[in-house]
């Protein structure tokens, strides 16, 4: 992302000598609760002062490894994005005596857990502490955002005042998530760094990509090459395609990690596998290679099911798949497969389920696949049907929430909206906030509930611009309900911290939807 860099005009240069040698200024009573940050925080205890970042900060990290160094890294970037200011990070600190900025892991068995942290913010230093490196990575964010909603404190001024106060925040899902349709539209690793960057901000830690798809195989397999040499050449409305090659991907995974995301594959089967049989005529019933797709239509493939070698191709996907995915699951689709029977769709699943297990990945599948005998322990993900989902409660599975009238990101915000469809009705940015993700499913069944995704799938996108118009600004109330233990559903309090978002949409240069429903600031 592109840095700010700014300089000081001489007229506020005493100014701001007089702040680094930690001179105090009259700047009034300061209210950190009255932040615009998104995911709100569990607990915000204000103050009243400032903590001032200024020409010069420094950066002192608890120990000394890769982890540590990187976020140590990401911070500085971040300030001196923000403010003409030179960091130094420092560390092995024993005791915070120095001005600056903190990064501290504290001992295991915390109330923090895995992702949680504390931010303390006081006039002479800033503590971020956290018993694991993806807490405290969750809580630069936090600083990130209060760096963002606090700059330009003092006009002409580079100077930062954040309100002191302390945050302790911990999520209430383990699974917070997009999903992005790479095989109706291919979008390059650059452009999906990007939207890595952009989930990043708001703490969510899982990005599915939807890899393959009727239109187009957009992952090498390397035992079955045709499906990437012919399978994804082509795309909706009959562009060129693309691919990843298992480097590129192994590229995007990495970059992801480095972001405390996990990257999700899918790889969609018995149905919508246009792409695969076209490349490869044995895996057709009929022995035909089927012609490549470019249309919008769905359910009229599938793989065949009674035929040894389509096991054979499953498991050589699955292994490949599983060898540059790291994270713990595989999602199979298993979606809308109207071309294959339901005594063969059963016969699938549970053949395929013994593959997925053997290589030691959770499946998830669409709600579906709630319809087979699903291994305790699978991942449902609910969609459309609310009784498939309660049916894979009942054998032991745990429920991911992406309901299409609240979640699909596709879906247009009103009628005049160029870009979307509108199958599953339209979805402002009122309605996208306004749900929670227990409240769905008949009876008190939260506790099936393994997290929050809202899919973008890419009938109607093509490029990265659009992509960002359909995620902002619906993108970070998904993020607040998948993540606050303080969601409420209030609209009227939400709209006005969501305003304050614009100045880093724009910093961003983000192409967002300029919703009439958000008090935008100028």
């Amino acid at each position: 992302m592109d840095k700010i860099n700014k300089r000081l005009n001489s007229f506020y240069f005493s100014l701001f000598a007089l702040l680094i040698m930690g001179c105090s200024s009259d700047m009034g009573e300061s209210n950190l609760t009255e932040n615009t940050l998104i995911p709100q925080p569990d607990s915000v205890i204000m103050m009243g002062r400032h903590y001032k970042i200024g020409k010069k900060l420094n950066l002192f990290l608890s120990n000394e490894n890769e982890a540590l160094a990187n976020l140590g890294q990401h911070l500085s970037e971040i300030i001196e994005a923000n403010a003409a200011c030179e960091t130094t990070i420092q560390t092995h600190f024993k005791k915070i005596r120095k001005t600056g900025i903190y990064l501290k892991i504290i001992e295991q068995g915390t109330t923090l857990g895995i992702e949680g942290y504390q931010l303390d913010i006081r006039p002479k230093h800033i503590v971020i502490s956290a018993a694991e490196p993806a807490g405290l990575f969750y809580g630069v964010q936090s600083l990130h955002q209060l760096i963002i909603e606090n700059s330009g404190t003092f006009e002409n001024s580079d100077l930062i005042a954040i309100p002191t106060g302390t945050i302790l925040d911990t999520p209430r899902f383990e699974y917070r998530g997009i999903m992005l349709d790479v095989a109706r539209h291919f979008f390059s690793v650059e452009e999906v760094k990007q939207v890595i960057e952009y989930l990043a901000y708001y703490k969510l830690n899982k990005l599915h990509l939807h890899l393959t798809d009727d239109q187009g195989w957009r992952i090498e397999i390397k035992s079955w090459p045709n499906l990437t040499d012919y399978g994804s050449k082509t795309q909706v409305g009959g562009g060129t395609g693309g691919y990843y090659s298992q480097e590129q991907f192994t590229e995007i995974v990495n970059f992801a990690k480095s972001k405390y995301i996990e990257v999700v594959p899918e790889i969609d089967m018995p149905g919508h596998t246009n792409a695969a049989l076209a490349s490869y005529s044995q895996l057709n019933c009929d022995g035909k290679a089927r012609k490549l797709y470019t249309g919008t239509r769905v359910g009229f493939s599938s793989l065949c099911v009674n035929k040894n070698i389509t096991y054979e191709f499953v498991e050589d996907v699955i292994r490949e798949i599983s060898l540059i995915s790291p994270g713990k699951y595989i999602h199979i689709g298993g979606d809308e497969s109207d071309a294959t029977s339901a005594e063969d769709y059963q016969i699938f699943m549970n053949r395929v389920q013994k593959i997925v297990s053997k290589y030691d990945k959770t499946l998830i599948g669409w709600d579906e696949v709630a319809q087979t005998k699903i291994d305790s322990g699978t991942v449902v993900q609910f969609w459309n049907h609310e009784n498939y989902a309660l049916q894979g409660i009942d054998k032991g599975a745990r429920i991911i929430m992406s309901p299409a009238e609240f979640t699909y990101l596709d879906m247009k915000y009103d009628s005049s909206t160029v870009l979307g469809l509108d199958w599953a009705g339209h979805i402002d940015v009122e309605k996208a906030y306004k749900w929670y993700a227990g409240d769905l499913l008949k009876g008190n069944l939260v506790e099936y509930v393994l997290g929050i995704e809202a899919p973008l799938w890419s009938e109607t996108v093509a490029n990265l611009d659009e992509i960002e118009y359909m995620l902002f600004p619906r993108l970070p109330g998904y993020a607040e309900i998948g993540w606050s233990r303080n969601y409420t559903g209030n609209w009227k309090e939400y709209k006005n911290r969501l305003a304050g978002h614009a100045k880093w949409f724009n910093q961003m240069n983000i192409n967002y939807h300029k919703s009439a429903l958000v008090p935008w600031s100028n």
